[in-house]
């Protein structure tokens, strides 16, 4: 049974994330999460305070990162120090955008994706995994929501950590990132021609990968189109 290299792109708050886990775990694949990539550069610039994009694209050319598995997540360390918990605050969500968007960073993070994935039995999710990343991959999915749903998501995800936020403070994020992230000049969200467009608006992110499942699986067994 062959094993897939399976992308998954999408806006922000799609669910792209525990979506990858879940089906990871069930087809007992990797999970690479590189939206966290891009948000350990981020998080690296903002340390280093770090404005020019030719520094930035230098620091993340030499950045020694390392990716490795965990209960939860993924862990993200940098010269051998754990810094995942610092990924998702919303500071650094409100930059990674503008940092992705450097062509320096993403051929950085382009080229240790691939080597990463050139084995197969992984799965990758981000923004532009089955367009540029791996236009080969085995199954591209494009899993997307309505605005309101995926701000509801991310209010969901926030707001134990972060009491003050409010949720048309995240749909406006949400909205702005949608936008930053389609206008970009380097590798803009778009679906690959030969995507699955999944809208999970209206069911959960278990049915989502249970939904997911079943199309990897007619293709691990040579049955899907």
């Amino acid at each position: 049974m062959k094993k897939l290299a399976i992308a998954i792109d999408g806006p922000a708050g799609a669910g792209k994330s525990s979506v990858s886990k879940l089906l990871a775990k069930a087809l007992g694949y990797t999970y690479l999460d590189t939206g966290a990539m891009y948000r350990a550069v981020t998080y690296e610039v903002m340390k280093k305070g770090l404005t020019d994009k030719g520094e930035i694209a230098h620091m993340a050319e030499g950045l020694n990162m390392e990716v490795a598995p965990g209960e939860e997540s993924m862990h993200v360390l940098i010269d051998g120090e754990d810094i995942t918990a610092c990924l998702r605050t919303p500071e650094v969500s409100a930059r990674v955008s503008e940092i992705a968007a450097i062509g320096g960073v993403r051929t950085a993070m382009v080229t240790l994706q691939r080597k990463i994935a050139c084995k197969g039995g992984i799965i990758l999710d981000g923004r532009d995994i089955g367009t540029v990343v791996l236009p080969d991959a085995d199954l591209k999915i494009f899993l997307t929501a309505s605005v309101k749903k995926r701000a509801e998501r991310r209010f969901e995800e926030f707001r134990s950590k972060y009491p003050d936020i409010r949720l048309d403070e995240v749909e406006k994020e949400i909205e702005t990132r949608d936008w930053k992230d389609s206008h970009r000049e380097v590798s803009p969200l778009r679906p690959a021609e030969d995507a699955v467009l999944v809208d999970n608006s209206d069911i959960t992110l278990e049915e989502t990968a249970q939904l997911l499942m079943g199309m990897a699986e007619k293709k691990e067994n040579g049955n899907g189109k």
